[in-house]
């Protein structure tokens, strides 16, 4: 049985009011961070932490991300209801959950097998249904799918993937964390077919973004 009770939807309004106290306005995204039981997103034995703004650690060495983190991210995408959205590093699902709160149409990758099989039964399990989700080599996108209205990247990538630049539409917006052991947060604005813009938001830490493994 899935358990979302009246002291977690307290301790959720008080997350709310960090993230917004943090510099988030966006009314929908912050409705989205108080709708999504976090909780049931991390091993029951962790509950405590669920709704305290700071990643943890899950399954296959990855994270769940900061709320804030997540917020962040969404807020600066602009998202519209009916958005096509491609999503580099599904991981918990957390982050695809807020995507699909938020009326995107929601295509992600995740690169650890494991938990590709898991968040996608449980995601289906909560009611979230993302338009597709796939196995494989973020760096690569999905060209079968292309073009995006928006593209986040939710893991550190060292350089900006330009098969990734390539997937989105003119007007399009991609937000992906650059650097190695800290990334600056950096947001492409695709103003024609060869040209974009380029915003840096700070820094921020995030888990790598991995390739293909032989």
């Amino acid at each position: 049985m899935i358990e979302d009770n009246f002291r977690h939807k307290g301790k959720r309004q008080q997350l709310v009011k960090t993230v917004s106290r943090k510099g988030i306005t966006d009314k929908k995204v912050l409705e989205a961070i108080g709708k999504i039981p976090r909780h049931l997103f991390m091993d029951s034995s962790f509950e405590d932490h669920a709704y305290q703004d700071k990643a943890f650690p899950i399954a296959a060495d990855q994270t769940i991300s900061q709320p804030y983190t997540v917020a962040f991210q969404t807020e600066k995408l602009e998202i519209e209801k009916g958005d096509k959205v491609l999503e580099i590093g599904t991981g918990s699902g957390y982050q695809t959950a807020v995507l699909c709160e938020l009326g995107a149409k929601v295509y992600s990758i995740e690169r650890q097998r494991e938990l590709y099989k898991k968040t996608k039964n449980f995601l289906n399990k909560i009611g979230y249904r993302p338009k597709h989700l796939s196995f494989g080599d973020g760096y690569k996108g999905m060209p079968e799918y292309a073009p995006f209205d928006k593209i986040i990247v939710t893991a550190g990538a060292p350089y900006v993937p330009k098969d990734l630049l390539g997937q989105l539409k003119v007007g399009g917006r991609m937000i992906i964390p650059v650097g190695s052991e800290v990334q600056t947060m950096t947001m492409f604005i695709r103003k024609s077919p060869t040209e974009f813009d380029k915003t840096e938001f700070g820094q921020f830490r995030f888990v790598p973004l991995l390739g293909d493994k032989n």
